[in-house]
């Protein structure tokens, strides 16, 4: 009988679907379903955007293969947007381009490890970069986060963890699964660690559009004289111009792990999509006014979300920032999948356990607080307030 690669068949399948599937026994009785489980905006597409869409897609020069690390014009206007946020000599030469941001993780990754190395993580840590370095064989070793530090990583746990041969370290800010945002002087010391044990610091900034302050640099890396040499920039376009569906992601680097990044996308997909690539190159500096006006949106959905749980003192809200919040839920000692799995079904709220984002995570619930709006929101109160476990 054939058999599977075992890396692969020892993997949990793929959490949201999982999720959702939980949710098709809600009876409704409780209102309207509160879809809390993706991170996934919860507005449309500007209509500009759309025509872009439109146009490219439609466009006989758009049919066939483009470069392999991304249209010219949308690396160099994402290179012109990262310079003027970062205030650093970022070109386009510094870019490459992918089909989303979980393949500009497994591409970078790729390029920096191999079978048998070790990539540093933190606990918890966004379940698809754990899994893809799994399924690569690549071994994870886990620094954890500790709620009472806000589930920011503290440097001297990070220190201890950095040790020979640690290929890379792979953070999240703001952070999936718990929201946290990573002050820059914290990156900075937490680069420099790398530096000095040789592991490159490989950086998923995908929601970073959405920090309360728009024109404040998240971290100084990008100025760092020899930042090329340690440094790997994640990015997505799939939240801040909500076309999630057409799988756009970058990376930023240096121009020797472009080219590294080159041979690993010509094996897996050639090149990114190019009809969304046309549109996001005009829509990053023809939407900045529209991205602004998403950026006070989420906020004031996080402003109604700290509102709600300030009136629930059983349900602790651990950590907040950018998409996610991180709840802790009030049942000792009952696994958070079994909670997720009984709010889903009979308060028809759908959220993520803290189990699929590492050990020790069963008291925590992640909210992608995103997806709903201030009146959504706000009818979490009534629902969590009365929230009991059949038979507990």
């Amino acid at each position: 009988m054939p058999h599977y690669n075992p890396l692969v068949e020892g993997l949990s399948p793929p959490p949201v679907p999982s999720v959702l599937a939980w949710a098709k026994a809600y009876d409704g009785a409780r209102g309207p379903l509160i879809d809390l489980s993706q991170a996934v905006p919860g507005y449309p597409a500007h209509p500009d955007m759309l025509k872009w869409l439109g146009d490219a897609a439609a466009s006989p020069a758009y049919a066939g293969y483009g470069a392999i690390e991304g249209e010219a014009e949308l690396r160099q206007a994402y290179a012109e947007h990262v310079a003027a946020l970062y205030g650093a000599a970022v070109t386009a030469e510094n870019i490459h381009i992918t089909s989303g941001c979980n393949q500009a993780f497994t591409a970078a990754a790729v390029a920096i490890a191999g079978a048998g190395d070790t990539v540093l993580m933190t606990n918890p840590y966004y379940f698809n970069q754990e899994t893809t370095l799994a399924m690569l064989g690549i071994n994870v070793e886990l620094a954890p986060c500790d709620a009472g530090a806000g589930f920011l990583p503290e440097i001297e746990t990070i220190a201890s963890a950095l040790r020979p041969g640690v290929r890379a370290l792979a953070l999240v800010s703001p952070n999936n699964p718990t929201g946290a945002v990573y002050p820059p002087d914290l990156i900075q010391r937490i680069y420099e660690l790398c530096r000095r044990n040789d592991s490159w610091l490989i950086l998923d900034e995908t929601y970073r559009d959405f920090l309360p302050e728009a024109h404040v640099a998240p971290h100084r890396l990008l100025q760092a004289k020899e930042w090329q040499e340690g440094f790997v920039g994640l990015y997505s376009f799939s939240k801040s111009f909500c076309i999630p569906g057409h799988r756009l992601g970058a990376i930023t680097g240096g121009s020797k792990l472009v080219a590294q990044v080159a041979k690993v996308m010509d094996n897996l997909q050639i090149c990114a999509p190019r009809a969304p690539q046309a549109a996001v190159a005009k829509a990053l500096p023809a939407l900045a006014d529209w991205r602004l006006a998403n950026r006070t949106e989420i906020a004031a959905r996080a402003s109604a979300l700290r509102d709600v749980f300030s009136r629930l003192p059983q349900w602790k809200l651990k950590a907040i920032g950018a998409y996610f919040a991180y709840i802790r839920h009030p049942f000792p000692d009952i696994d958070s999948q079994f909670v997720a799995e009984k709010l889903a079904k009979l308060a028809g709220i759908v959220c993520l356990p803290g189990d699929y984002f590492g050990e020790g995570q069963e008291s925590y619930l992640r909210f992608a607080f995103a997806n709903a709006d201030v009146a959504t929101i706000r009818m979490l109160e009534a629902r969590l307030a009365g929230f009991t476990l059949p038979g507990i």
